[in-house]
């Protein structure tokens, strides 16, 4: 049985999604453990407080590390120990065919502007993300990697071809997928599917996965590239920045220098 454990501020975000579909039946037959742990149970002070003002100033709170790793230690947690952070790897299908064939995961959920650096260096034992984009805490995060994990279960699934000929899954994305009427509003399904030839179906569906994962990789590629060039108009947007103050620099020390001359302090 897999054990995961998921360390929150907000126990209740997880209670209605995992009592549902695949997650609650896995449980029920025994496949996965969930334990959902309070990080505020390991605090020390009146008001439960997990974060503090950051060192250094600036804006929002960070998240403490004390309670992090007494909670970790508490549940005598083995790797992986997943922090989810902005800054980690993008999660991936194998991330979660790795998670799956394991007997144990941990995942620590942030909130508030950030979390206590040393939870990452010296705690967890690897930062995963959904994406480039933030969300307001680690929860929705720790969900999406749950229920990926757990469908992959041996018997989570009652079709394991279903879950086989998944996108990603030995695969790039899988091809598109119809049901009755087989035409509706002036769009028809392809007649390949209707044919009953299953040896033209499935080569359809070969080509069509192909196209497709192409079509996303392409994409992918494009919003690297436009990422890259966001990347070097910064970088020559901070080296114009820092040649400019460097220019006014030598100037100021061009005039100090004049200045001094013309008074007669520069023969020393």
């Amino acid at each position: 049985m897999l054990t995961i454990n998921v360390v929150t501020i907000f126990p209740e975000f997880f209670t209605g999604p995992l009592a549902l579909s695949i997650p609650a039946r896995a449980r029920a037959a025994g496949l996965v453990d969930v334990r959902v742990v309070d990080l505020r149970d390991f605090t020390h002070d009146v008001h439960r407080s997990v974060d503090d003002a950051p060192f250094g100033g600036g804006a929002g709170m960070v998240m403490r590390a004390p309670p992090f790793f007494e909670a970790v230690e508490s549940l005598g947690a083995i790797a992986p120990i997943v922090l989810l952070s902005p800054r980690g790897r993008r999660f991936a299908h194998a991330d979660a065919m790795r998670f799956a064939a394991g007997r144990e995961l941990t995942l620590l959920c942030g909130h508030y502007k950030d979390i206590d650096q040393r939870v990452a260096e010296q705690l967890a034992t690897e930062e995963l993300s959904l994406g480039d984009f933030v969300l307001s805490g680690g929860e929705p995060a720790a969900l999406a990697i749950v229920d990926a994990v757990v469908r992959l279960l041996p018997g989570a699934l009652g079709d394991r071809e279903s879950a086989e000929t998944d996108s990603f899954y030995d695969r790039g994305i899988s091809a598109p997928s119809y049901t009755r009427p087989a035409e509706y509003r002036g769009s028809a399904v392809p007649a390949v599917l209707l044919s009953g030839d299953h040896a033209k179906i499935a080569a359809w569906r070969e080509a069509e996965s192909l196209r497709l994962t192409r079509r996303r990789e392409a994409a992918d590629r494009a919003a690297q590239a436009e990422q890259d060039a966001r990347a070097i108009a910064r970088d020559a947007a901070i080296a114009e920045a820092e040649a400019a103050r460097a220019a006014k620099k030598a100037r100021r020390t061009r005039r100090r220098a004049t200045t001094d001359e013309t008074t007669g302090l520069g023969d020393g």
